[in-house]
């Protein structure tokens, strides 16, 4: 999950639990609220009741006189009501309380907050009791939460959408550094040293550093090819000396027959190190852009000479080589290293193939883009295998000849000219080789 993702749902449960605790609340806060503005007001009628009372106002309510008698008043839609009572306690005289408890007034029962007041007139002890009907706000109680949580609600889901384009905008260089500097940067000499525009000064230390550490990366990787280069070149000249030793020595023609055996195994070693080291001095040359690539090339043309070149060896093996080369795509780069790069895609498929087995080149376009791919019925390869085909010295199979270094090169001219590979393989069904060409290359 993204991190902006991540910041968003972040934020998205603490609003819903900064909400969860607002509703858990909410009850009692709407009840203090309430019962201290309904306290204030039966307050106040009870002070009126009381100053305006007079025996004849007592006996408008009393009739009888029985102590137990109550008498009261209450309003038609029983939201309010007031009872005068005879009590016979003296200990609660002058005190005020208040309750909240159900009342049926005319056999209909609703919650009510009572207020209740002990007095004494004319030596008769009384208890006053106000009431105010708490159903209204029971309802509207639950209206205001009802409401409350949907405004919240919409409340989370708007804010949840803007964190998320705000964290987007506020990455947008993060994924911009890394989308240019990191991931489509195959080698040190196509880094991007632009500074990334952006507000925040950690992503601008972030884009900093990776320009200081390319730049590194970059120097050494310098020396690196240098040093490969220089290596290579220098052991050519022992490497020639030798061989010229080697064949001065197979003119003499009193040596023994194992001596001349192991001079000419030694002129075959000395033939495949200068096989190893000219391939390296290859791919330094490529790495290190010493090529052109500035010639128009036919690709037909180059596979139909290759075709030629390696007649024996397809003859030799019984292979059935089919060629569908149709259609005429325009491609500027080095001819000599494209036919470096088909002459071993080629070679592998005659080499790993079955006797009597199959190899098919054709082209064509894939998602407007033009591709060209090489399939062999050979002994193929499993996942490790084909992660490792394009390392240097990495060989399939190590009964076969060869140094390790073809398809290396085969990597190396890609680059070069911003090709794409890509290999399919299936054991003992074959390969295939899909080289996919872009459509505005680059020149080198």
């Amino acid at each position: 999950m993204k991190i902006k993702h991540q910041l968003a749902i972040f934020n998205a449960l603490t609003r819903l639990l900064v909400i969860l605790v607002l509703w858990l609340m909410l009850p009692v806060l709407v009840e203090k609220v309430v019962y201290n503005h309904i306290n204030k007001s039966l307050l106040e009628k009870k002070q009126k009741f009381i100053q305006h009372l007079d025996k004849e106002e007592i006996n408008d309510f009393v009739i009888g006189k029985d102590t137990s008698e109550t008498y009261a008043s209450f309003s038609t839609l029983h939201s309010e009501f007031l009872v005068l009572s005879r009590v016979s306690m003296e200990h609660k005289l002058h005190n005020t309380f208040f309750i909240v408890e159900p009342r049926i007034i005319e056999g209909e029962q609703n919650d009510y907050r009572i207020l209740q007041y002990y007095f004494k007139y004319e030596n008769t002890n009384y208890l006053l009791e106000i009431g105010n009907s708490l159903s209204e706000i029971n309802d509207l109680t639950f209206v205001i939460r009802l409401f409350i949580i949907i405004v919240l609600i919409i409340i989370v889901v708007i804010t949840f959408l803007a964190d998320t384009f705000y964290i987007e905008y506020l990455l947008k260089p993060f994924y911009k550094i890394i989308d240019t500097k990191i991931r489509h940067v195959n080698e040190p000499e196509a880094f991007d040293h632009t500074p990334i525009k952006t507000h925040s000064r950690d992503f601008q230390e972030l884009d900093m550093v990776l320009n200081q550490m390319m730049d590194r990366i970059s120097e050494l990787f310098k020396k690196e090819k240098q040093f490969i280069a220089n290596v290579s070149h220098e052991l050519l000249t022992p490497i020639a000396l030798l061989k010229n030793k080697f064949e001065n020595l197979l003119q003499n023609t009193s040596l023994e027959d194992s001596v001349v055996d192991k001079i000419v195994g030694s002129l075959s070693t000395l033939d495949l190190l200068k096989k190893i080291i000219a391939n390296l001095l290859l791919i330094s040359k490529i790495e290190n852009n010493q090529y052109e690539a500035n010639e128009i090339i036919n690709f037909d043309e180059i596979i139909s000479d290759l075709i030629v070149d390696l007649q024996d060896r397809i003859d030799d093996r019984e292979l059935s080589f089919k060629k569908s080369i149709v259609h005429d795509f325009n491609f500027i780069g080095n001819k000599t290293l494209m036919h470096i790069l088909f002459y071993n895609l080629i070679v592998n498929a005659i080499k790993y193939n079955k006797r009597a087995g199959k190899i098919e080149i054709k082209d064509g376009f894939r998602n407007e883009n033009y591709f060209i791919s090489i399939s062999d019925s050979g002994i193929g390869m499993n996942e490790l295998q084909q992660k490792n085909i394009f390392k240097r010295f990495a060989r399939i199979n190590l009964e076969q000849e060869g140094q390790g270094l073809g398809l290396a090169i085969v990597e190396s001219v890609a680059q070069f000219h911003h090709i794409n590979i890509e290999v399919t393989s299936e054991i003992n069904v074959g390969t295939t080789f899909v080289l996919l060409f872009p459509i505005d290359h680059k020149l080198n």
